[in-house]
């Protein structure tokens, strides 16, 4: 049977898919990790999933919703630049009033609960060739615009107040890394749902930075922990009939714990040995 669905050619757009959409949410979420911007995920991927449901209740594309939203809240977000305990309070505030705005257009929806409930687990198995064409191109154009962005972002994550000083336009690298997140966001909502979205952005991120100090190699391991737990969890739901998200969630988190594990064991070998282990990034 698992032989069969693999040879199924919607099983190969799935895979593609979980593919695209891992890269791109392992690539962005080392940088939301050493921004301490973990928070701001949940709150766009949920005010997507408001401007899904009002998508869904005027008769168009939920798609075209999720996209509107997420960047509507992301350019707000990056706007206000706001940081610690100041973002966690406007971000709450912005999230409440988001989400009872959400529940009122899916209380009016008229349609089937099915298409509103895949926008909150996300049904990566259903994804059409078309969906997958616009995963690429969006994560295309997130990707490039991490490349173009890379130095001034890492340097403006492990020490804003110097690069402040030293001339790094802080507010415009907001604003940019909210609106990348925002795609990036509405993109993984299409195969993991509202509720995961942090499974991919967050999840392999932290695993990552447990491991290395090294901006680079932290940005491999993200992408490759976040594939091998997408690419893994699609694989395993041909095998067993649980759903995708639930695998792709459960082996992500596991790699989070080994990884915690092995950060605990070197940094127990390096205070035996007196020389504590360098770290450049921090879950704040």
């Amino acid at each position: 049977m698992f032989t069969q669905l693999l040879a199924e050619p919607f099983v190969h757009t799935a895979l593609w898919a979980g593919a695209a959409v891992a890269v791109v949410a392992g690539a962005i979420g080392v940088f939301v990790v050493a921004r301490g911007m973990s928070f701001a995920v949940h709150a766009i991927s949920e005010l997507g999933f408001t401007g899904a449901t009002g998508a869904l209740v005027i008769g168009i594309d939920p798609v075209v919703g999720i996209f509107g939203g997420s960047l509507l809240v992301g350019l707000v977000l990056g706007l206000l630049s706001l940081r610690g305990r100041e973002r966690d309070s406007a971000i709450g505030a912005v999230l409440a009033f988001g989400l009872g705005l959400g529940y009122l257009f899916f209380s009016l929806y008229q349609g089937y609960a099915t298409e509103a409930l895949n926008l909150l687990f996300g049904n990566i198995l259903g994804v059409s060739g078309t969906q997958l064409r616009n995963l690429v191109i969006v994560g295309a154009v997130v990707l490039l615009g991490l490349a173009l962005l890379y130095r001034p972002l890492f340097f403006s994550s492990v020490d804003p107040e110097l690069a402040a000083a030293r001339g790094v336009p802080l507010r415009a690298l907001s604003v940019a890394i909210f609106l990348l997140l925002a795609l990036t966001t509405a993109e993984a909502i299409q195969v993991v749902g509202v509720l995961l979205v942090l499974t991919l952005v967050i999840t392999p991120a932290a695993a990552a930075q447990r491991l290395t100090g090294r901006p680079t190699l932290a940005l491999l391991l993200s992408v490759a922990i976040a594939l091998v737990s997408t690419e893994g969890g699609i694989l395993l739901s041909l095998a067993k009939p649980w759903p995708t998200s639930f695998f792709i969630t459960t082996i992500s988190f596991a790699f989070y714990v080994a990884a915690r594990f092995y950060d605990w064991s070197r940094g127990r070998q390096s205070r035996s040995t007196s020389s504590p282990p360098r770290r450049i990034f921090a879950v704040r």
